[in-house]
């Protein structure tokens, strides 16, 4: 939350930035992808796990791949619907997604630590808090955070505007009580 202003890009710099940023996440989303898929085939994932926990992690791979295909959509979209142009519709619609994929990440990410944190300390409550504290990290990180700075920019910006636009007020002239005639 700065008072600078802000340098409005042009649509092919939004929609560069905005493709940029899905580039940047996918890698390690599709890691973490991989990984699930593969503690499924290890030798103790029948053994440590109970098929509450087995369905649990089912879940966090399919929000995990959830979050790769809203992630990857823009780019998809792009090269088949919009093959050499940049519009509007499309930097607001790879940012929508790029935004709506940070959920089933989040959650996936705190379903896998849960089952790991369970695994490893082998106490229920304590991997229960563990992952309710990382997605309270998530949800204030990703959601909380940007939507009040977005919020308190909104205002600074229109009280800059409500200083700027409204003419000075006059006096208005008292009345016999001495107070004003407002």
């Amino acid at each position: 939350m700065t008072d600078e202003p802000y340098k409005p890009h042009d649509l092919e710099q939004e929609a560069t930035h905005v493709l940029e940023e899905a580039r940047m996440v996918l890698p390690g989303i599709q890691a973490l992808l991989g990984f699930q898929l593969i503690a499924v085939f290890s030798a103790g994932f029948d053994v440590d796990l109970t098929p509450g926990e087995q369905r649990l992690h089912l879940a966090a791979i399919v929000l995990v791949a959830l979050s790769v295909l809203l992630i990857m959509a823009p780019a998809a979209y792009h090269r088949q619907a919009e093959r050499g142009r940049v519009s509007r519709h499309f930097v607001e619609l790879a940012s929508r997604l790029l935004t709506f994929a940070m959920a089933p990440l989040m959650l996936g990410i705190a379903a896998e630590i849960f089952l790991v944190a369970r695994v490893i300390l082998q106490d229920t409550a304590i991997s229960l808090a563990i992952a309710a504290a990382l997605l309270a990290a998530f949800v204030g990180l990703w959601f909380v955070f940007p939507y009040m700075t977005r919020r308190a920019d909104a205002d600074r910006r229109m009280a800059a505007t409500r200083r700027t636009s409204s003419p000075a007020r006059k006096a208005q002239p008292a009345n016999r009580t001495g107070k004003s005639a407002s």
